[in-house]
């Protein structure tokens, strides 16, 4: 062994090192987050080909991103002082389009078979669809379908129809587009691990001679392989081969994508005589976050199991603040960041994590108002976004039918048939008169200057925009956005984009509703449709960082995976937003949201903020809302709740009294509303059993860092903690907390009915009772 590779395996802690040198057999590693898996991934193929002397060209290893891949050779070059080359070290599909190209006439394909990337494919499928006359179906609907099937394993042929009208329409454009790539020599994506997959199947004796060539396959991120992918490793994998899988299932979250988590499982049922080697100790995260991640994945029962641990002591608390409302954990939250900027720490370390793409909006509003700047991960600012701009183009065409950018942007989207040559037509009389599109459109419906299909199609478009400025006519501006993504059917079309993006999509487009709601018109000279239309064109300004800048990062959790942070703030956590509520009845589907919960704890390294909202606007409306079961399923000890006023935070275990969100004045603290009587204590009682809902005696008042406990000094109105008072919407209650000052003065009622509620006191309209 050379000084080097023995320095790097004497660096190793022993389930790594165990792992690294295990004798050539079959073994699973299960890697929590931040255990280095990589680390042991690389050092295993150094050790087999330094110590088993096992030739590069005997070794396979799999991993998902092309960007895995090349940092897996440049650590093995290091580790060896020796270049990679001989090693298939790659993706996935990476690996199949190399033995197709080497076995092309084995697999039934010509020499130079092209390959597809997605829009390729989507419009080889719309030419497929007008062929057939079609023009309402989406294209990517099409490719959706054909890809699921193909990461099933399954042709056209082997599709099951019967009693089925749309799955036996979608099986014949299955089929038409497997003849037209057979025609034309083109293969897609997924049919590169398809076809290469039936190499081993049909072609035995070439199968045979790959596993006696790949002696050692080492596969990454095992947790995410789908059918197919885990047919392929089987069939290649012979009694021989060391297979050496390394995954974390309490990290397995694309489950909506076709991810496999039960591969996990079944891999020590079908292999024999596996070892499953744990790789318990976390270099990232303190212990305090560590254990709070333990405690909250604990709650899913099929896992492997393991229990994540660091010798980097306890560190901070994590913080949890309950807003008022989705605006109100804006400001928090970025109040805190500008407090960590101007400590001299880098905005980058900063990420903002959310469930949904739709709950950056307020996050980036208040960013841009404090001149931070920022960097949505992964996907689009919010008024960048493709629903947002169509939506925004018919309110466009609304507010000036001659904005041909818009009437270009929207004329056929959704899509009602509308066809290059007919749009062409406009343009070409536009141009020749110099008329706007939408008079040239006015013009040729009113003189009968259209064939009679594309007649009908712009007439029904016209008439919409046409209805929609009616509609509109002197409503308020969110009745207004309101018609304009309904009626327009971007909700409806959105709804059914594929890929599991349409829900995302669709609450996009009511967060646009939620911000014409909150949309304050500071000019009067214009009025509220022009002015919100200008506000959404600057705010698609520059305040987006580049990659790599010191801006704060924003992103969906699902983005955040393989990221860490110094301070994270895990945002929304609430029921029915995070665990979402399709999952909440569905115990496969709630299982990997709360992998999902533990995927954000653990991106966190020193100090991790967690918030709900105590209300939420939902298309307009705001609705009551609470803490989501992720935060009971966190060891009350290791929580700590924030408060607005100076740097004090309190401890959420000083407030329990037999039960999370119990306080000192009973049944109900905190976010209580919902969860056995009136706190966490007690699931059963949910919904409906609150031990608060028979008359109780006024709680004691008490000396309070937060609040004076007599009246508050300032905006309190008069009240003390202890009245009783009355709400409007949640009925009468009892006050039993006070913080902040002036305008920002928060007051905390424990309803009747409605359980504790932090609400803002200016805007509350307490009554006394």
């Amino acid at each position: 062994m050379s000084m080097t590779l023995e320095r790097q395996i004497e660096r190793l802690n022993p389930p790594q090192r165990e792992a690294v040198t295990a004798p050539g057999q079959t073994a699973l590693v299960v890697a929590g987050a931040g255990s280095g898996k990589t680390r042991v991934l690389t050092h295993r193929i150094a050790w087999l080909i330094e110590i088993e002397r096992a030739a590069p060209q005997e070794i396979l290893a799999v991993t998902f991103t092309n960007k895995a891949a090349a940092e897996m050779r440049e650590r093995i070059g290091e580790l060896l002082h020796m270049s990679p080359r001989g090693l298939w070290v790659g993706t996935f599909h990476g690996i199949a389009h190399r033995l197709l190209r080497a076995h092309w006439r084995e697999a039934g394909l010509p020499e130079t078979f092209q390959i597809l990337d997605s829009d390729d494919q989507q419009r080889l499928i719309k030419r497929l669809l007008r062929e057939l006359g079609d023009d309402t179906t989406k294209p990517a609907a099409v490719a959706s379908f054909i890809n699921a099937r193909k990461d099933e394993g399954q042709r056209a042929r082997h599709i099951d129809t019967q009693g089925f009208a749309d799955r036996e329409r979608l099986a014949e454009l299955y089929r038409r587009y497997e003849a037209a790539c057979e025609r034309g020599g083109m293969v897609d994506f997924g049919e590169l691990l398809l076809r290469s997959n039936e190499l081993w199947v049909q072609q035995p004796a070439l199968r045979d001679h790959y596993r006696r060539r790949f002696r050692h396959i080492l596969v990454d991120e095992f947790q995410d392989t789908n059918t197919l992918q885990y047919a392929w490793l089987r069939n290649l994998a012979g009694s021989e081969t060391s297979l050496f899988a390394v995954g974390d299932d309490d990290q397995s979250i694309y489950g909506w994508r076709g991810a496999k988590v039960e591969n996990m499982r079944e891999f020590e049922r079908q292999f024999p005589d596996v070892k499953v080697i744990r790789l318990e100790q976390n270099y990232r995260s303190t212990g305090t976050i560590l254990s709070a991640a333990n405690a909250l994945i604990a709650n899913n029962r099929e896992r492997l199991g393991k229990n994540l641990w660091s010798d980097a002591g306890s560190g901070e608390p994590i913080r949890l603040y309950a807003a008022y409302n989705e605006q109100d954990e804006a400001r928090f939250v970025v109040e805190q960041i500008e407090a960590w900027a101007a400590a001299g720490n880098p905005r980058a370390e900063v990420a903002i994590l959310y469930r949904s793409n739709a709950q950056s909006r307020a996050f980036e509003e208040q960013l841009m108002a404090r001149r931070i700047r920022y960097r949505v991960y992964g996907g689009q600012r919010f008024f960048d976004r493709a629903e947002i701009r169509d939506a925004l183009a018919y309110l466009r065409l609304v507010a000036n039918p001659n904005d041909d950018t818009a009437f270009e942007r929207v004329v056929n989207q959704p899509p009602r048939g509308i066809g290059d040559k007919t749009l062409e037509t406009l343009r070409d009389e536009a141009r020749a008169g110099g008329l706007s599109l939408w008079a040239v459109l006015t013009r040729l419906l009113e003189g009968g200057g259209l064939p009679g299909r594309a007649a009908s199609a712009l007439g029904g478009f016209a008439k919409l925009i046409g209805e929609l400025r009616a509609a509109g006519n002197g409503q308020p501006l969110m009745d207004q956005v309101t018609v304009a993504v309904e009626a327009s059917g971007l909700k409806t079309h959105y709804a059914k984009d594929p890929d599991g993006r349409g829900e995302g999509r669709v609450e996009n487009l009511d967060e646009l509703v939620n911000a014409a709601s909150l949309f304050v018109n500071e000019d009067e000279e214009l009025d509220p449709l022009t002015a919100f239309l200008s506000h959404a064109a600057l705010e698609a300004g520059d305040a987006q960082g580049e990659a790599g800048a010191d801006c704060v990062q924003l992103m969906t959790l699902h983005s955040a995976k393989g990221l860490e942070f110094r301070q994270v703030f895990l945002v929304g956590v609430e029921e029915g937003l995070f665990p979402s509520q399709r999952s909440i009845e569905e115990p496969a589907r709630l299982e990997e949201e709360r992998r999902l919960a533990y995927v954000g704890i653990t991106r966190a390294r020193e100090r991790l903020f967690v918030s709900y909202a105590e209300s939420r606007r939902i298309h307009g409306e705001t609705r009551p809302a609470m803490a989501s079961r992720f935060i009971e399923e966190i060891p009350a000890e290791h929580l700590t709740e924030v408060r607005l006023r100076g740097t004090v935070d309190r401890p959420v275990s000083a407030r329990q009294a037999g039960g999370f969100g119990r306080d000192a004045y009973g049944d109900g603290g905190f976010g209580g509303r919902g969860y056995g009587n009136g706190g966490y204590g007690n699931r059963s009682a949910s919904r409906g059993n609150n031990d608060f809902a028979r008359p109780a005696a006024a709680p004691p008042k008490r000396e309070s860092a937060w609040a004076t406990p007599a009246k508050v000094a300032e905006g309190a109105g008069g009240l003390e903690v202890g009245q009783r008072v009355r709400h409007g919407k949640f009925g009468e209650g009892v006050i039993v907390d006070f913080e902040g000052q002036g305008p920002r003065t928060r007051v905390q009622v424990k309803f009747a009915s409605a359980g504790s509620k932090w609400l803002m006191l200016d805007m509350a309209g307490l009554t006394p009772a």
